[in-house]
């Protein structure tokens, strides 16, 4: 609980509109993009420098203040909900992009940055930040980093720890670690920067990056196809790797339950008949527009020749490619339509996904005999979706859903979070994917950089907060 008075001793410090409370904050501060709410915050706070930042942050740790850190609100783990006796952080102000530098391949943005509005200034100058999901016009730089996202492209481009050469981050006392370097290449002791990535606000807080873009593809080739069974998709990745190399960009896989639902949403355009088990969307981009056009033709007339897929429809133009996206895309609106419903974002291995989809299948069924089950996923990188729809089961369904799938995960050798982080909602599972030294280790780490646990708390890992 914040110190009686606290408050509003910040109130006095802040310029106005930096502090809000009571009737002054809205639901975008405690309301997430799945609809679920956190409680009212005590205040949100919205500083526009990192020297506000550290100031801010400061005032809190020294009266043991719990903050949480707020981007666009798209997580879907629970992680910036905040309680009631949390003081917000918003970084929406701090949404600048300082620089894009071409020489050198980086570009410097604030952490409150939308990941679109970087996309569109960095290819108005020629060239291309690579990361891309379908929360693209809402999700922050921040928030990206903070739970290194993946998203479309990781199969050519990696993770959003790859693509980070720098940052700037606040830690719990308000210290700020200047690391913004603009360098691949550099062994001068441990990569700070890796710290803060993936550890979803717990460790510091994130306010600018350095990231890396790359010159825009002079072609970029996509294509939907059908597919007999999931044998065939493997083959068809296989196939793609071999002829494609380093152009192919994505590689997405949905079973049929999902596509077909996807394809029905009043804004989308179904690209071929929902009559198959599995569809495929397949991107290939380079700087040579001929040369990546003809071997794209080549591995879909390959495919077609060798049986590997049963139908297709290539883009003709960059409508047509944005067409076929909003399909993979649709995720969140296929959730709201089928509620009652529970997600899931899992990595496992390739080969074991058509075993593990069948076993969640039964899972669900156990628990409601009319249970549907959606998948799709970034195959190539093992990343598999998941979304359960319950409409026939006890109210705790959910709940045990989550229990019996993250058991299945664990029993596969995978990782209950591929690309969304652990927040709240995946806290009690962790320990399926991550043994108990790993644990150990993660909460040594929060203790020794954030002694009085006032960052996220609860939030990954749960520690015994000091005063």
């Amino acid at each position: 609980m914040a110190p009686s008075g606290f408050v509003e001793r910040l109130a006095a410090s802040c310029a106005p509109g930096v502090l809000l409370t009571g009737d002054g904050i809205g639901p975008r501060y405690f309301t997430d993009v799945v609809g679920r709410t956190g409680a009212l915050p005590r205040a949100v706070l919205r500083p526009s420098t990192t020297a506000e930042v550290s100031r801010l942050v400061a005032a809190c740790h020294a009266e043991g203040v719990p903050v949480v850190t707020q981007g666009g609100m798209t997580g879907l783990v629970g992680g910036t909900l905040p309680n009631a006796d949390e003081i917000v952080l918003s970084l929406e102000r701090m949404n600048r992009i300082d620089e894009i530098d071409t020489g050198s391949g980086t570009a410097t943005v604030e952490a409150g940055a939308v990941l679109q509005t970087v996309q569109d200034r960095v290819e108005a100058r020629g060239f291309t930040f690579p990361l891309d999901l379908g929360a693209r016009g809402s999700c922050t730089i921040g928030g990206n980093i903070a739970t290194n996202a993946g998203g479309n492209r990781v199969i050519r481009y990696g993770m959003m720890r790859d693509l980070v050469l720098g940052l700037e981050v606040v830690m719990a006392d308000g210290t700020v670690i200047d690391a913004l370097r603009k360098y691949i290449k550099n062994n001068a002791g441990f990569d700070v920067k890796q710290y803060f990535i993936g550890s979803e606000g717990t460790l510091g807080i994130v306010t600018r990056a350095v990231l890396r873009i790359f010159p825009k593809p002079g072609e970029r080739a996509v294509a939907c196809c059908s597919l007999s069974g999931f044998a065939a998709v493997v083959a068809l990745l296989a196939h793609a790797r071999r002829l494609l190399g380093g152009d192919l960009t994505a590689f997405e896989v949905m079973w049929n339950a999902y596509y077909a639902r996807a394809a029905a949403l009043p804004h989308a355009r179904a690209p071929l008949r929902a009559d198959r088990p599995f569809y495929v969307l397949v991107e290939a981009s380079g700087a040579d527009a001929e040369r990546t056009r003809a071997g794209f033709e080549t591995v879909l007339s390959q495919a077609l020749a060798d049986g590997l897929i049963e139908d297709a429809v290539v883009a003709k133009s960059e409508a047509d490619a944005a067409a076929l996206w909003r399909i993979r895309d649709a995720s969140l609106e296929v959730h709201a339509a089928v509620m009652p419903a529970v997600g899931f974002d899992v990595s496992l291995a390739i080969e074991a996904m058509e075993e593990f989809a069948a076993k969640v299948g039964e899972a669900a069924g156990a628990l409601d005999p009319e249970a549907l089950v959606l998948l799709f996923g970034h195959l190539g990188d093992g990343n598999l979706h998941v979304i359960v729809h319950h409409a026939q089961a006890p109210a705790d369904v959910g709940g045990r859903l989550e229990e019996r799938i993250y058991d299945l995960v664990g029993a596969f050798g995978g990782s209950i979070s591929a690309e969304h982080g652990i927040g709240i909602a995946k806290r009690p599972y962790l320990g399926r994917s991550r043994t108990a030294a790993e644990i150990a280790l993660m909460r040594s780490i929060k203790m020794a950089v954030d002694p009085k646990g006032i960052l996220n708390p609860g939030r990954v890992i749960a520690i015994e907060r000091r005063s």
